[in-house]
């Protein structure tokens, strides 16, 4: 099969898309099978997660952030830049049909950091894919402890990834999916089988651009996943966080030294913004 400009369908609309498998490849530095098996999914997804980075910068500079796939592919793809959930599992989704993985869109509820009891709305995104009588999840789109691997949608049962350990749970008719960090399971975020369509997606990522009290537009969070290590940054505080349990902060003190870690660290190519240096000295914690 040609890896170039594959075209998928989505089956509740029936529109047609073309994606550049070649130029996506060439991306995320990935030269292995297009077999829709699940050891492609899992190259492909560690990949991905140590090349694509999550950012925010579009909606700090209050550029807007398009989740068509032409846009998608030329921000994440030809600019090389990253993109919060929807961008990044959007794209993910039409590279996986364009390979032949069966692939469903859904939403979630943020649970990390949240006060428990507090009801959020679904403003996260992951992918449902059925492979070989199976389902999965994926997420490549997380930030800080984005999925580095796949993982069977059962419950109850300790499934690894490249990075941490990782598990579902039932609550009522939803799945939880918890992280073990420091030994500690915590919750990330509850979804449902329920299919989404692009209209549910570009609704909420305008609410995320564009509300208040969207802490999008407020703070700078970028993450990127290596072997062995995870990065985080969250305004100017970055951290380095290793399997062995080290972790390393240090505070950056201009926003020179910020955009130095976006390029070198979190691998982005800065957008060509006359804003970007105020946008980031904008939230930088002293």
């Amino acid at each position: 099969m040609s890896k170039k400009l594959q075209e998928t369908t989505n089956i509740k609309t029936g529109i047609r898309t073309a994606i550049d498998l070649d130029a996506y490849f060439n991306r995320i530095g990935y030269h292995g099978s297009v077999d829709p098996t699940l050891e492609t999914l899992k190259a492909i997804i560690i990949k991905h997660t140590a090349t694509i980075p999550f950012e925010n910068l579009n909606p700090l500079l209050r550029l807007p952030v398009k989740l068509d796939v032409e846009s998608l592919q030329q921000k994440i793809v030809f600019d090389k830049r990253g993109g919060y959930c929807f961008e990044q599992n959007l794209l993910f989704s039409h590279v996986l049909r364009a390979i032949g993985y069966e692939v469903s869109w859904l939403s979630a509820r943020v649970l990390w950091n949240r006060p428990e009891g507090v009801v959020s709305p679904r403003t996260h995104m992951l992918l449902l894919i059925k492979l070989d009588g199976e389902h999965f999840i994926t997420d490549v789109g997380f930030g800080g402890l984005t999925l580095t691997g796949p993982l069977k949608l059962i419950t109850g049962e300790k499934q690894a990834t490249p990075h941490e350990y990782f598990r579902l749970t039932e609550d009522g008719q939803e799945y939880v999916l918890e992280a073990n960090v420091q030994n500690e399971w915590k919750a990330m975020f509850c979804f449902s089988l329920q299919e989404q369509l692009l209209p549910d997606y570009e609704a909420t990522s305008w609410y995320l651009c564009n509300h208040p009290q969207s802490h999008f537009i407020k703070t700078l969070r970028a993450a990127r996943s290596a072997p062995g290590y995870r990065y985080a940054l969250n305004n100017n505080e970055f951290t380095v966080h290793q399997l062995n349990g080290t972790t390393e902060r240090k505070t950056l003190s201009t926003a020179e030294e910020v955009m130095k870690i976006l390029e070198d660290i979190f691998l982005i190519k800065l957008p060509d913004a006359p804003g970007l240096k105020k946008a980031i000295e904008g939230v930088m914690v002293q």
